[in-house]
Parts: C-alpha cells; structure tokens; sequence
C-alpha cells in the first residue's frame, strides 16, 4: 500500500501578525494559509481553540466547545458594521501578546460590536444569529456560566452562591433573565467566531490544506463543562476536586507537571456510552480535518495527585477507560482521525491502545540524540503510521535548543545526520522531511529559524508562555520556495487530481 506523505507547519492563531495585539482569523491567517500552499505544506496544526482560563494557557479553558474570542478578527466587525470605521484597535507590541492589555480592550470592543448588531433589528443577518443560537446546544450553558463569571467579579463557579453553582433550576432561570445582555454578547461573540473560523475552513480547503486540531484530555476546573457535569468529575458535595491531574517527573521537569485538572468518573461516563466526550469530538471534527490527542496515555491510566500536594511528584497511576472508550467512539462517528501524543512515560498497555485503534504517535527529533542507538525517537527507528516533528509547543526552538548542547553532543548529532556545514537546526529540518513517517510537522519558528526568544511554552512556570508573534515580512517567497523544494525532494508535496 502506498503511503501518502505529508508535511505541515504548527501555528497557533495567536501567533500570526497584525492589528490589535493578538492574531486573529483575519487576513494574516488567510496569507499564512497563502505560504503554506506555495511552501508545498498541505497541514496546519494549532493549538486548542478554546476560551482560556488560567495562564492564558490554550489547555486550561472555560469550555471545551467555545471558541476563543480573542481571535475574532475586529477588522471583519468593522466591515459588517457592528463596529465604527473609526474604532481604535489599540497600540499594542508586535512581536508579542500583551494578554492582560489586549484582553482588557478586546472585550470592551466585542461589547460595543455586540450592542451594535442587536440595535441593528431583524436583518438576515440577525437570522442567521438565531440559527446559530437554536442549533447549538451548549451555547446557553456557556454564556450563562461566562454572565456569571462577570457577575461574581471571576470567581470560580463552586464560590458562586448556592443557587447558581449548583445550577438549581430556578436560580439560573432568574440569573439568565437578569443577566439577559451580558448573556446575548457572549453568544454574539460565539456566533461571529464559528463564521469567521469556517471562512479559513473553507479557504484552508481549496488550497489543499487540511487542518490538525488539539484535543486536550482534561478540562478546566472552573469550565462551564465542569459546571454543568459535575456528577461526570471526581468532586466532593461542594464541587471541589478530591483529585488533580499531572504526569510524574519526566525530561521536562524533575518535580513532574501539577496540571490541576479534575480527573473525569470514567464509570459514570461510561454508563451513557461517554455521550459528553462523543459530542465534544463531532464538534471537533466539524472544525477539523485531524484531532490530535494531547495526553493520549491517560485513557490508559492517568496520573492522579492528591488535591493537597504542591507539585506531582505524590501521584499515583489510576486505570482509565481504554479500549472500551475508543470502541464507543469508533460505534458513534467510524473512523477514528487521530494523531496520539504518546510522549513521557510510556507502557506497553498505552502502545498496544494505540496500535489497536490504528492510530499514529509522535515522534519528537530534539528527544533523539540522549541515549543511544535504541532511542525510539531516532530516524532509523521511525515507522510509516508516525507523525515526526523537530519539537513541538513545548520545546524550546531548535535553534534554541542547539545551542544548549554540549560540544560532544553535538558532534554525535553531526555525525548522525551528516550535513557537513549545515547548522544542527537546519539538519534536523531536513531530517523530519526525510523520515519514513507519513506525517512531518515544523513548528513555524524552526521554519524561520529562530532562536529560544520564540519560544511558545515552558512546562512547570506559569507565567510569559503562549506570547510569541511573528511578523508579517516574516512570510517571504524565498522561503517558501526554498520549502517547496524540501518537500519536493522528500517526497511531501500534495497530490493533486
């Protein structure tokens, strides 16, 4: 059987150039769809889209079916009147998101633009609006649940009075009558998101680029999904988690990762065929070509920590549903188009989950070089039903990264990969287009070759990740030619009819 070979480029949304602050679904997204067509790039993948919550992390969101707001592009709003041609998009950094600045604005603007289009009357525009709100079931959970976030000045919803944190009929009947505009804004602001992200759908397709998603295992405490599900979480009677989720010491930190995440009652889920989890992925895959499955591992088992301890060294490995779950996804929706990150501890009994569902792991360029001829992660040791990446949202830049090295390392990596005077970044570029894996992914700052000042996230800190931005000169036909020319010679160009 023939393999189809492919490459993309990792780009979260926030990360792309332009006006106000943030990047947007607006005309930067559609150029950078632009390049990596004449790039010959036939993947984008991005980091979840959600809402987020804490640490403005992309894995820690209010919902796992809304969509972020910030990405709403405001210029489109301008051109549809919901906002005045004068309105001051701010003065913001170019080369990074000022989060607390650019949200403190946006939001005031998305207000205003929402009061505009209500005042507007019954337009077809209005219609569509209320299409929208009637074929979407989880809207008006999500917009009371952000109404009251407001509300209670962001207090988390289990420190909401009783009435509403228990979402006791009556208390939520008179919350959504009082809260009545702040709720119609919020789902403005859901609607003008899912218009906008299916303008790049469509425009992501007729270039021949098909769109990998991110499906973070766990949700945020304070989510509306929490919220609204709570006898589906392992919480006590007041709603708080009697555990969290993280994953033991690994190569990103020696103390593991205290992720804070409630941990999911998997029998309970299971007495409904896990029909939360199966809604959440058709709606995913309504938004995207590829899913893949960040923490894959703990459908298998996951790490559980004691609600009390301060960081994940203390937890302790508990079953989760494995097979069965897949089984019951794979019942619901056939196949199963998703990518497993497999990476940290990894067990036989989490390989043979995924070998059984026929599902690609990762392979990760910049973990290859530390043992020896046996490392999994080395190019020899590839196989087809692979994606590889030089690193992924949680590595430093390549380049980066290389210059961390010890000199013998470095050497080692030479005299693996060849490349004569080729830096150790641009031979690992070139190594993760030769794999024999089917699927090759570059973040976009190994793509530019830039240095650990790019960098998207460090796991274990809090505080300055997710900030990078690209600038738009960035984006050059020589590079994208020179691209193509990789992907020619490594046979990753898209087929076309």
């Amino acid at each position: 059987m023939t393999v189809l070979r492919r490459s993309g480029v990792l780009l979260h949304p926030t990360s792309l150039p332009g006006t106000g602050g943030v990047g947007t679904l607006g005309k930067e997204l559609f150029r950078f769809l632009d390049f990596l067509a004449q790039a010959g790039f036939s993947l984008w993948q991005v980091l979840p889209l959600s809402p987020p919550a804490a640490g403005n992390s992309p894995y820690s969101a209010y919902s796992a079916f809304a969509g972020n707001p910030l990405l709403i592009d405001l210029e489109t709003l301008i051109e549809e009147g919901d906002l005045p041609i004068n309105a001051s998009l701010g003065d913001f950094p170019e080369n990074r998101v000022d989060f607390a600045s650019v949200v403190f604005h946006k939001e005031q603007l998305l207000a205003t633009a929402a009061e505009h289009f209500f005042a507007q009357g019954h337009t077809a525009r209005l219609e569509d609006f209320w299409r929208f709100c009637d074929s979407t079931y989880w809207l008006h959970d999500y917009a009371l649940f952000q109404a009251l976030k407001r509300h209670y000045r962001q207090l988390p919803w289990h420190r909401w009075p009783q009435g509403v944190a228990l979402r006791e009929h009556d208390a939520c009947t008179q919350a959504a009558i009082t809260l009545g505009s702040e709720i119609g804004s919020q789902k403005y602001q859901q609607w003008q998101f899912w218009r906008q992200w299916q303008r790049i759908r469509e425009y992501a397709t007729e270039r021949g680029i098909s769109i990998i998603g991110d499906l973070p295992i766990f949700v945020a405490h304070d989510s509306a999904d929490v919220w609204c599900n709570r006898e589906q979480f392992l919480l006590d009677p007041k709603g708080r988690p009697t555990v969290v989720a993280g994953v033991p010491p690994d190569y990103f930190s020696s103390t593991g990762q205290l992720w804070g995440n409630p941990l999911y009652d998997w029998d309970t889920m299971a007495r409904d065929g896990y029909a939360w989890w199966i809604a959440r992925i058709r709606q995913l895959l309504e938004q995207f070509d590829l899913v893949r499955i960040d923490h894959f591992r703990g459908f298998e088992a996951s790490w559980q920590v004691p609600v009390s301890a301060r960081t994940a060294v203390k937890g302790t490995w508990v079953p989760g549903p494995g097979a069965d779950f897949f089984q019951s996804v794979h019942n619901a929706i056939g196949r199963l188009p998703f990518i497993a990150e497999d990476l940290g501890v990894i067990t036989p009994q989490v390989e043979n989950l995924r070998d059984q569902f026929g599902l690609p792991g990762m392979k990760i360029l910049q973990f290859a070089f530390d043992s020896d001829a046996a490392n999994p992660y080395l190019p020899h040791n590839h196989l087809p039903n692979s994606v590889v990446y030089t690193g992924t949202h949680d590595n430093d830049t390549t380049q980066g990264w290389a210059a961390t090295l010890r000199p013998t390392v470095l050497q080692a990596i030479t005299d693996y990969l060849g490349g004569g005077d080729t830096s150790p970044a641009e031979a690992l570029i070139r190594t993760c287009l030769m794999s024999v894996a089917a699927t090759a992914i570059l973040p976009m700052q190994d793509v530019l070759g830039l240095s650990s000042d790019a960098r998207m996230n460090l796991p274990g800190t809090a505080l300055g990740n997710w900030s990078w931005r690209m600038s738009s000169s960035w984006m050059t036909s020589e590079l994208a030619d020179r691209f193509k020319l990789l992907n020619k010679r490594y046979g990753r160009l898209p087929r076309r009819p």
